[in-house]
């Protein structure tokens, strides 16, 4: 029970997104007594993911403006005359801009939580989309939200849909919407019928001559069928909604990243698995292509002519030993990397490759030797588990943070979600933080405290400028560049559509990572923000995809080529990440603050500020060194008296220690082991 927790701890820490997690492994695994609190009913904070119906509910918490009451009132008596406090947030104020957007085959519904048409409706309408939503328990949490028609579109041939007219204002127009905007499988099904008809005629007037045009027909309608995509459906969505693992955040981890070794070096690795990263992608004159990455990939390719490939590689190469030759970059240094590429007689394809798809920097803001260093990252990182740079965990970004609390818990840590903290005790006369008290009043006494910034009130933070990152989260139907294998991940770096606009990075994964049901894919935008992030990343969205709203805009080969968008989410994230402690107004010198998710790609930033933050509390202690093996653990007297009293030796008692070995064997493809191979 909470009100059962020690009153004293040696490290306290509030949040438990990726730097938190790492820090409480870390110091769990010093011997350091920790309790790790998090306000929220599940791991990771913004770096969190959800199951379709989680993250349904997490969009309507981000829309409430309620505040959370304390259960106890009277915790301010715990304060002594000496002390004072610092009041944290009670709510995540981080998101903001919500927007969900649904896109089915009859109702294209905006769920903005304003509107006065909900969800509830349509779902009475469509009986068995009802049926499928309460099977995966969501029904409860759709009528809540207020959902407003964007746009109506063409019902599927095969569906009977009972009439709107008493439910949506304006639906008395939709069967003339319907005579103009046609699907083509409902084409495809007006033809047979014309032929099927004129076949029978003339059976009438000609016998036999209706066999053999009727053979040719269904030849055609099978082939047609087999090349249309599978249809998906909302409800088919919400019905194997336990499927998706949507993450707040999205990013890769570098093959030789910090994480990569920090995982394989703390041995968390066992409890997780990884994918590769297949493809690395590029947008360009309003297509999309892949980027040949290795030395095979480059002399197979046939995007690029001979000359071209002998360019890339010596300019490859030079990046590698860039350092060994100063003579070639020491007078661009102060130019942007874009303007230093024109420099190396490489062809426009060629510096459009480098640019935004191995170095992946912004053609504005990154200097040479910024470039520079990126695209020898990029290089080292190659080969080491496949063709491209990235891993990917299964299941999501948000096992990694659990991973880390899970090597935590194994040295002792003691895990309360849904516990929220009041404040920070802050001693007067020492300036150091004391103790915290939580929201039943009980006044928990610690060494050192870690904080998430978004605990930290306005008052603290009022000279902190706070970056803000743009999401959007897409659920397709088709990858964005067919081939002959589905099970695709691949990375997409899209340049700025406008001047002034960042550069899009896209991330498509598949169904093999565990993060979406068959026959879909995930697909997550991030950019710097600079509007709203729907204004950010709509006009990448219409570039890439489909949208039910352009098709009588588009030519049906555009509508056809491009993958379908079936379900939409835009947010804005907020980005605190690199501020200066001192930004922070009145903040004692033991109270450690971690920042949420930043804009990169990996995740180097968030191991990097675990680490100095672990090496300020405790300088002597190695950072997340190895478990040791079981073999090696050395038991003291009493365990040992205990031992051979005879008290251990049923045959039926499985030690501890093989439960941890077995378990380190369960990841059949954990880092590790890719190591090893």
């Amino acid at each position: 029970m909470a009100d059962n927790l020690p009153s004293e701890f040696d490290v306290v820490v509030i949040g438990t997104g990726l730097p938190e997690s790492i820090i409480a492994a870390a110091c769990a695994r010093s011997g350091q007594r920790v309790l790790h609190v998090d306000s929220r009913n599940y791991y990771g904070g913004n770096w969190a993911s959800f199951s379709f119906s989680g993250l349904l509910s997490w969009i309507k918490e981000n829309q409430q403006n309620t505040d959370i009451k304390d259960e106890c009132e009277d915790w301010r008596k715990l304060i002594l005359e000496n002390e004072e406090v610092i009041s944290l947030n009670k709510k995540d104020k981080t998101i903001q801009h919500v927007e969900a957007f649904c896109f089915d085959d009859f109702l294209i519904l905006q769920v903005n939580f304003q509107g006065r048409y909900s969800l509830d409706c349509w779902l009475a309408q469509n009986q068995d989309a009802a049926e499928d939503v309460e099977e995966a328990g969501a029904l409860a949490r759709l009528p809540a939200y207020g959902a407003s028609v964007a746009e109506e579109v063409a019902e599927e041939p095969e569906k009977e849909c009972s009439p709107l007219e008493s439910a949506v204002p304006g639906a008395e127009n939709l069967e003339s919407e319907k005579a103009t905007s046609v699907d083509p499988a409902s084409a495809a099904e007006g033809n047979v019928t014309e032929i099927n008809a004129e076949n029978e005629s003339s059976h009438d007037s000609a016998s036999g001559e209706s066999t053999l045009e009727s053979g040719k027909t269904e030849a055609a309608l099978s082939e047609i069928s087999a090349q249309e995509p599978k249809k998906i459906t909302y409800s088919q969505i919400v019905r194997e909604g336990r499927r998706f693992n949507i993450d707040l955040v999205s990013k890769l981890l570098y093959s030789r990243g910090l994480l990569i070794e920090l995982l394989i070096k703390s041995n968390v690795s066992r409890y997780a698995e990884f994918k590769n990263a297949t493809r690395i992608l590029a947008f360009r004159e309003g297509k999309v292509e892949q980027v040949p990455c290795s030395r095979a990939d480059v002399f197979n390719s046939r995007q690029l002519a001979m000359v071209e490939k002998r360019m890339l590689m010596k300019f490859l190469t030079f990046c590698l030993e860039y350092e060994q030759h100063p003579d070639e970059y020491q007078d661009y240094k102060k130019s942007t990397f874009a303007q230093f590429l024109k420099t190396r007689k490489l062809t426009p394809s060629l510096q459009h490759f480098i640019l935004h798809s191995i170095a992946m920097v912004s053609e504005k803001d990154c200097n040479t030797l910024e470039g520079l260093q990126a695209t020898r990252k990029f290089l080292q990182c190659l080969g080491r588990y496949g063709n491209t740079p990235f891993l990917f965990p299964l299941y999501g970004q948000g096992e990694i943070p659990q991973c880390f609390c899970r090597m935590c818990a194994v040295f002792g840590g003691i895990y309360c979600l849904r516990h929220s903290v009041q404040c920070l005790v802050v001693d007067k006369e020492s300036g150091r933080c004391k103790a915290v008290v939580d929201h039943f009043g009980q006044r928990i006494s610690a060494n050192y405290f870690i904080v998430e910034d978004s605990y930290l009130s306005e008052s603290v933070c009022e000279n902190v400028c706070y970056r803000q990152l743009s999401r959007a989260v897409l659920i397709t139907d088709q990858s964005v560049l067919k081939t002959d294998s589905e099970q695709q991940v691949s990375i997409l770096m899209v340049p700025p559509v406008d001047l002034g606009q960042p550069a899009v990075c896209v991330i498509e994964l598949c169904s093999s990572t565990m993060t979406c049901m068959k026959d879909t894919y995930l697909v997550h935008l991030t950019c710097p923000s600079t509007k709203t992030a729907r204004e950010d990343l709509e006009p990448v969205v219409q570039k890439l995809f489909s949208l039910n709203a352009e098709t009588e805009k588009e030519t049906e080969d555009e509508v056809l080529e491009k993958p379908r968008v079936l379900w939409a989410l835009y947010f804005n994230m907020r980005d605190s990440s690199g501020i200066d402690r001192n930004s922070y107004s009145g903040l004692p010198s033991n109270v450690y603050v971690c920042s949420g998710p930043d804009s990169a790609l990996g995740n180097d930033c968030a191991v990097k500020q675990a680490e100095t933050i672990f090496q300020e509390m405790f300088p002597t202690e190695e950072f997340c060194p190895a478990p040791p093996n079981p073999e090696d653990i050395i038991y003291d007297e009493d365990e040992i008296a205990s031992e051979e009293t005879g008290f251990n030796n049923s045959p039926e008692t499985k030690p501890e220690s093989s439960l941890q070995e077995s378990s380190s064997r369960g990841s059949s493809t954990a880092v590790k082991e890719h190591i090893e191979e």
